[in-house]
């Protein structure tokens, strides 16, 4: 058996007695002659007792038909017994007609057992049981056509709840006419409801937030998938999205379609109902064609690491400057998805000049997506500009710049606020700081500086997100010295901190003076943490512990200005001028 949408030949007949239900018969009615048809459809009016998996007459009346046309034949049962759909298929196989959205309400059971007839007296196979997981049948069952037409047996399985390895049932065998008395069909479907319900209460517990599977996919031994997710999960939690999964296949190619191969696809489908998943979360960036395959695949919402990421900077952006660049990243994000589209009607005829007779929604939704773009582009290079007098005035000033940098949740507002004394927002979240914020200090010898707490770095930040973010960015062309954040207590902090130079290079300023910060050595034995910063050449703070930052203030005094300053006292922290530097 396979799943996918059968063609549905000649037109349907009404039932009299039935108002206007549709008799129709799926699949493949090739040859067949009208009598047979007039027979295919009379199973519409035949009933199974809800407690039975089939009734002994039903299937005697499949296996009679079945043998004639010489092609399997199935029905689709709802859970009263009623017959919902008719279907002749090919000798060894039958393909089912579309059956509506894979989800069943609560239940995560469609609420439809499907019977077909076997003619070589072989098992369900590998496709009955992909097609039971895929479609969330109740049950599945083959009955077996003895060389005079009557049935012999009835194979039938059903899903196992999440956490058994297969997911479904093994195929229990009984003889036909033991049926109707072998299984109570009706007893089983509610026991199993019950079970799965068991498995997925955490769906109530969450009630009002996303659940998702985290995949990755690799084809080398680079990032290790572990770490690589775990950075997933951090994203996911700071969007307000529960990770209830995760899965990780190791190819030789990425597959173009599903990025993942096929057995990977069934089993993603198969977790996401039995865990209750609406979302499905994928560690790299898919094409727009992938993520309409794995969506119609799983009927599941699909998303890539680049647009999660947009979704928490859209959340986390307050300042009119921030929401127009996060807006822009979307935009740019989006478009492409929507050129993707297909265009073969979008000139339906010629028209005066050749324009046609108008355009498509979907012309119309890439225009003004291009507008817009166009227009915040407009907004943020003026916003640029107005940053840009700022920072002449500065200049003029002979102010110095020093701006934090450093990987997403590093500590970096954290350390701001230590030495500004300020209450920049501090969460324990990845991109809790999207706009920037400057003070405006002094120093002894009315030395002044401006300090900036920038937006996080993170591994592949989508490029779309660093070029609407470059007028905030600009503000590292004109630092003096950046101070790099690193949370030496991770145990990914080596490859956070050549992610933060990569990105640091791409924006032209690799030759830009910086400091190693290596924050929260409060975590580590001081041996340990002394060690690191040797050998890394960095300063440890604790950015919670505003004495350890002494240290750091007199390094970044002495790479400013000379002479180098004189001792300090050890209360001592420089004086904050304004709330915002101007």
């Amino acid at each position: 058996m396979r799943w996918r949408r059968a063609s549905d030949y000649g037109a349907p007949r009404l039932d009299p007695r039935c108002g206007a239900k549709q008799l129709r018969v799926h699949g493949n009615l090739t040859g067949l002659k009208a009598s047979q048809k007039e027979r295919l459809e009379r199973l519409y009016h035949r009933k199974v007792a809800a407690a039975h998996v089939v009734s002994l007459p039903v299937a005697q009346s499949l296996c009679e038909i079945s043998q004639e046309l010489g092609r399997q034949v199935a029905l689709t049962l709802d859970r009263n017994g009623r017959v919902v759909h008719v279907i002749v298929g090919e000798p060894d196989r039958v393909f089912l007609p579309e059956l509506g959205r894979a989800r069943a309400g609560k239940s995560r059971f469609r609420g439809i057992r499907l019977v077909h007839t076997h003619l070589r007296g072989e098992p369900l196979t590998h496709d009955d049981l992909t097609d039971l997981t895929r479609l969330q049948l109740d049950l599945i069952a083959a009955v077996t056509v003895m060389p005079d037409g009557r049935p012999g047996t009835v194979e039938h399985s059903h899903l196992l709840p999440v956490g058994n390895d297969p997911p479904y049932a093994a195929p229990v065998r009984t003889r036909a006419h033991e049926i109707e008395t072998a299984v109570d069909f009706a007893a089983l479907i509610e026991g199993l409801e019950a079970e799965f319900s068991r498995t997925t209460t955490g769906a109530i517990e969450t009630a009002g937030q996303t659940r998702a599977i985290a995949v990755h996919v690799t084809t080398a031994d680079g990032l290790d998938p572990d770490e690589s997710l775990r950075e997933l999960a951090e994203l996911a939690s700071t969007a307000g999205v529960i990770l209830v999964d995760k899965m990780v296949q190791r190819r030789k190619q990425l597959d173009p379609k599903y990025l993942i191969g096929q057995g990977k696809l069934d089993e993603l489908l198969l977790r996401s109902m039995q865990l209750d998943c609406e979302l499905v979360i994928f560690d790299q960036d898919l094409s727009p064609n992938q993520v309409r395959a794995i969506a119609d695949a799983t009927d599941a919402k699909v998303i890539d690491r680049s647009q999660l990421i947009l979704d928490i900077f859209a959340r986390r952006a307050h300042t009119r400057e921030g929401k127009l660049q996060v807006e822009l990243a979307q935009l740019k994000y989006t478009l492409p998805r929507l050129v993707h589209k297909s265009t073969a009607l979008s000139r339906l005829m010629g028209g005066v000049g050749g324009r046609g007779p108008g355009e498509t929604k979907l012309e119309i939704d890439r225009r003004r997506a291009r507008e817009r773009i166009h227009r915040l582009e407009r907004e943020i290079k003026e916003l640029g500009t107005h940053r840009q007098t700022l920072r002449r005035r500065r200049q003029d000033r002979e102010v110095s710049v020093v701006s934090v940098v450093g990987y997403t949740n590093a500590g970096k507002s954290t350390l701001f606020n230590a030495i500004t004394q300020s209450a920049v927002l501090v969460e324990d979240k990845l991109f809790a700081t999207l706009d920037p914020t400057s003070r405006r200090m002094r120093f002894p010898e009315n030395r002044e500086l401006v300090l900036t707490d920038t937006v996080g770095f993170i591994r592949d930040l989508p490029a779309d997100l660093v070029a609407a973010f470059k007028a905030t960015l600009e503000e590292l062309n004109e630092a003096d010295l950046l101070l790099h954040v690193i949370d030496v207590s991770d145990s990914r902090f080596e490859q956070q901190s050549a992610a933060v130079e990569r990105i640091l290079t791409d924006l032209e300023l690799a030759s830009k003076p910086r400091i190693k910060v290596f924050n929260k050595i409060d975590r580590l034995s001081p041996e340990v943490a002394d060690n690191l910063c040797r050998l890394h050449g960095a300063m440890g703070v604790c950015a919670l512990q505003r004495q350890t930052l002494r240290p750091l203030l007199s390094e970044i005094e002495a790479r400013l200005w000379t002479p180098p300053p004189e001792p300090r006292p050890e209360s001592w922290m420089p004086e904050v001028l304004t709330d915002v530097a101007d």
